[in-house]
């Protein structure tokens, strides 16, 4: 937890692990800034994360080659403060984890799911990139403080939205479609 010092830990789950989740957990490394830490998981893990997501990761300036699909089972023992879901079987599906962390749903749709062209594909992949930028970026300037009260007193996601409202409309609102700009220098 962050008052002992430590970042603030932060799990991404969806259904593959290589698209959505992947690249939730590369931003969130990158756009935090040591505050967080971020990993990310799937329930049916995929054999490799997507080449379109390390390639739109990477045209970003963030090298995620070298990365694997994992389980839940690999980090469901881990502590967790925020996990967030980034798919609806995901959230159907979410095991009861260690330490009740606060529980967050982002859903939005599948780019590797995206039938047509190269173009269209890609054109998802980017897009999912840029909705996730965009909630991690509202999620990082969240006052700290905020977040680890909320991570300390927080009894149940059925509860989430009465416990703190500004964090939890940051933490599930929908997000309009973006520009394709989606990693800050600042």
């Amino acid at each position: 937890m962050i008052t002992d010092g430590n970042p603030l830990r932060v799990l991404f789950l969806c259904t593959g692990n290589s698209a959505r989740s992947q690249m939730a957990e590369a931003l969130l490394q990158t756009k935090g800034k040591g505050r967080f830490t971020a990993a990310s998981a799937g329930s049916q893990p995929a054999e490799q994360v997507n080449p379109i997501a390390i390639d739109v990761l990477a045209e970003a300036g963030i090298d995620w080659r070298g990365r694997v699909p994992k389980r839940i089972d690999d980090v469901i023992v881990q502590h967790w403060d925020i996990v967030i879901t980034v798919c609806d079987r995901a959230k159907e599906s979410c095991p009861i984890l260690p330490g009740r962390p606060i529980l967050a749903h982002w859903g939005m749709p599948d780019p590797a799911a995206v039938e047509g062209s190269d173009e269209e594909r890609r054109r998802a992949f980017e897009d999912t990139a840029v909705a996730l930028a965009r909630r991690i970026d509202l999620f990082v300037a969240l006052p700290t403080v905020s977040l680890e009260r909320l991570a300390l007193g927080h009894p149940s996601c059925s509860t989430l939205p009465t416990v703190a409202p500004v964090i939890a409309s940051t933490l599930t609102s929908s997000m309009p479609r973006l520009p394709a700009v989606f990693i800050s220098n600042e």
